[in-house]
């Protein structure tokens, strides 16, 4: 696949949500500017990785600015934080991370593309544009990734009751 860069620079949206049913559903971090639309695949663990993360880095940031840890609540009831439709994903993501420009008061989430490497491949040869990871980057207000981070701990809840048996039948001997 070649080499994808996307630059959402603000959001109008960010979400996590699912499609199948428990046990069986496929995570995606979506975002949205006019027209243009980015679904990327991700792991369950990466969406609650992420939702502790983002949590993370706006009360530290409040913190930093002697600020009360509720100013950044947000009122999810008008909210709208399903996927939109068509969810194409862009790829599957390997490796998030988060970021913060003060002069624009916005948050960066910054998702990385998993590339796998075929074993004729020497991993250690220059990139090229089959095996360099795409990226994409979302920027929104503090306000809408305290919304996302909400949102996607609510959606990692909403699976299987106990989430360790992942589908599979378990025996125990006794």
């Amino acid at each position: 696949m070649a080499h994808v860069e996307i630059e959402l620079n603000p959001v109008d949206f960010v979400t996590v949500g699912t499609v199948g049913p428990k046990g069986r559903r496929k995570f995606y971090l979506q975002a949205g500017r006019a027209s243009q639309l980015v679904s990327l695949v991700i792991e369950k663990e990466q969406a609650r990785a992420l939702s502790e993360a983002v949590k993370e880095l706006l009360d530290d940031l409040n913190k930093q600015r002697g600020s009360d840890l509720s100013s950044d609540a947000v009122d999810m009831t008008g909210l709208n934080m399903d996927l939109r439709d068509p969810i194409e994903p862009q790829f599957q993501v390997a490796q998030m991370g988060l970021g913060y420009d003060e002069t624009q008061d916005l948050v960066v989430l910054v998702a990385q593309e998993l590339v796998v490497v075929e074993e004729e491949q020497d991993p250690l040869l220059p990139e090229n544009e089959s095996t360099r990871p795409g990226v994409a980057r979302f920027w929104g207000t503090r306000q809408q990734m305290r919304a996302l981070a909400s949102h996607a701990a609510e959606v990692v809840k909403q699976g299987r009751v106990d989430p360790q048996s992942n589908g599979r039948i378990l025996y125990y001997w006794t």
